[in-house]
């Protein structure tokens, strides 16, 4: 009688017996063994071991870091939501330093819903976009969109080279913004959030929209932002900041 012969790909099986491993035998913050460790435990190449630990990362389970090795997820962030809460000082209080950079801006015209938002029926009529990518412990955790208001934060495009928006917007247009409405969705991981946050295509997301006036009342910002499911969650503590909620079924 012949033997079977598996057809599914090393790096898969070698992926499946890591993510048992994972699951069973580690804690979280534990670092595995190094890739060099791994090859010579399963006699296999590092390229193997690589891809495996790729399937890891895709899912949640493990994040790399540089000059420290593999680490495995401690929790999902818990995220608290406010009025004027700010993602730099919200990842801060938690003790998490992260950085922000600049995927792309510019002045367009903004898709229909956003363009309601901030009262614009001319169709030259433009905003400008800003897109980020923010970072925790060297992992990608949210990807934004911002769309601004350019009559309130002239210059932006020769000042703005990454980091915190909030802080620019303060410092140099003196602006302090608050959540007059959030809404939060669940959507599936497309092509760019695979490239930017290192998830499966169709993996699942947070989808967080906010529209964030100034002390006035006007709206000067509108950002969505795309967060992997598995490592943040978001709180909100309405007795402390009431503010105008939506999701897509009301609560009874």
């Amino acid at each position: 009688m012949s033997r079977q012969i598996s057809t599914i790909p090393r790096y898969r099986e070698l992926a499946e017996v890591l993510v048992r491993e994972v699951r069973t035998g580690y804690a979280p913050g534990d670092l595995l063994p190094t890739e060099a460790q791994l090859a010579k435990r399963f006699a296999v190449n590092r390229h193997t071991v690589r891809r495996a630990l790729d399937e890891l990362v895709a899912a949640g389970m493990v994040t790399r870091h540089q000059g420290r090795g593999t680490q495995v997820v401690d929790r999902r962030l818990d995220y608290a939501v406010s009025a004027g809460s700010k993602v730099t000082q919200n990842l801060a209080g938690l003790g998490l330093p992260s950085t922000t950079c600049c995927l792309d801006q510019g002045l367009e015209r903004p898709p229909e819903a956003i363009a309601q938002r901030f009262g614009l029926h001319d169709e030259q009529s433009r905003l400008l976009r800003v897109d980020t990518v923010r970072h925790v412990d060297d992992a990608p955790l949210m990807r934004l969109r911002h769309w601004f208001d350019p009559e309130r934060v002239p210059g932006w495009l020769e000042r703005y080279r990454g980091g915190s928006t909030r802080a620019l917007l303060d410092q140099h247009y003196g602006l302090r913004l608050h959540r007059r409405r959030v809404r939060i969705d669940a959507v599936n991981a497309d092509r760019d959030d695979t490239r930017w946050l290192q998830c499966r295509l169709n993996a699942p997301l947070l989808l967080l929209t906010s529209d964030n006036t100034d002390a006035a009342g006007t709206l000067v910002e509108v950002s969505i932002g795309r967060s992997r499911a598995d490592r943040l969650s978001y709180h909100i503590d309405f007795d402390n900041d009431p503010m105008d909620f939506d999701t897509d079924e009301a609560a009874s």
